[in-house]
């Protein structure tokens, strides 16, 4: 099978290409030089496909003949949509997963990278969490449809390696934050929502409302850098086990720390006020990037800072375009 692949070009499918993760792929692969010799890359939009209904999936595989998959589609949503919809999230994902995953062994194809979140991890556990540690309790309340269905990503690859031999494996990023996002207030990330009620309450003359205490920490990774390790785990990464991409756990910080920053980069001089009567969710979410650094030890992380900078920047360049 391997040798018959290699002879072929390389076709990879990226599902999910217009969300967050995928344009920072597409970024990598076509302003960056990150499309080798012989790669065809494809970045398929929800509109093409809804990967929740089986013969949609097994239509858009058939016209691109994927070699390679890098699997980002998902039903996705902030952690108070979440709290509301648990078991929309779950059998969506349930749904799309399989069909994805199975399609591709249907289709022969080589490689799967499926993206999954550090919130598979367990609520009650020990820190830093690892790759071993992913199925050793329930996941946090606020948001367990979604990660009981990442985590059986997991169990798939380890069933479609121990069956048939496929070579499917999954990343666990960290908080992912960058253009492209969805900004939106109540359903976006928090970084992307907090950046937009700055925005607003900058426009507006109002206080920015934060949610929570703003003392939840959290480890936050720019999209680019997510991108650029993405194309690694394709092309490099062999373990059918899933890696932590993440930095370090000395870059964890406050939830508040990062409104600061934004604030700084959107040069907002009003007041701040969290709101404590909102849910914080998870506490801490301590991840060990340490498989990674084993294999990549020099690679540069972009420094939140600068990240959120950026991010901000886009955010406001494209407004009129950006998901609020």
């Amino acid at each position: 099978m391997d040798s018959q692949t290699k002879a072929d070009p390389m076709r990879v499918l990226v599902t999910g290409g217009s969300g967050l993760v995928g344009k920072a792929i597409e970024h990598v692969v076509k302003q960056e030089g990150g499309c080798l010799e012989g790669e065809q890359w494809t970045f398929l939009s929800s509109k093409e496909a809804n990967f929740v209904d089986l013969q949609q999936t097994r239509a858009v595989f058939e016209k691109y003949r994927p070699t390679h998959v890098i699997h980002l589609a998902a039903k996705v949503g902030g952690l108070y949509l979440h709290m509301k919809e648990n078991l929309h999230f779950l059998r969506d994902n349930l749904r799309i997963n399989d069909n994805v995953l199975q399609t591709s062994h249907e289709r022969g194809v080589t490689k799967v990278v499926s993206c999954l979140s550090s919130c598979i991890f367990p609520d009650k556990t020990t820190y830093p969490i690892d790759e071993s540690m992913i199925h050793n309790g329930p996941p946090h309340d606020s948001n367990f449809g979604y990660s009981h269905a990442k985590r059986m990503i997991d169990i798939q690859n380890r069933g479609y390696f121990a069956q048939h031999g496929r070579r499917y494996t999954a990343v666990i990023p960290t908080n992912v934050y960058g253009p492209y996002d969805n900004f939106n207030f109540e359903n976006g990330h928090v970084l992307s929502a907090l950046m937009h009620k700055t925005y607003a309450a900058k426009k507006e003359g109002t206080p920015l409302q934060v949610w929570g205490s703003g003392t939840p920490r959290r480890q936050f990774i720019y999209s680019l850098d997510v991108a650029r390790l993405f194309l690694w785990v394709l092309r490099e990464y062999d373990e059918i086990d899933p890696i932590i991409l993440s930095v370090g756990e000395e870059e964890e910080l406050p939830i508040k720390d990062a409104v600061e920053m934004i604030a700084d980069a959107l040069d907002f001089k009003g007041q701040i006020v969290f709101d404590t009567s909102k849910s914080d969710g998870q506490m801490k979410k301590t991840a060990s990037n340490a498989k990674l650094r084993r294999y990549l030890p020099d690679f540069t992380f972009t420094p939140l800072s600068e990240g959120i900078k950026k991010t901000c920047d886009w955010f406001v360049n494209n407004y009129d375009i950006a998901r609020t």
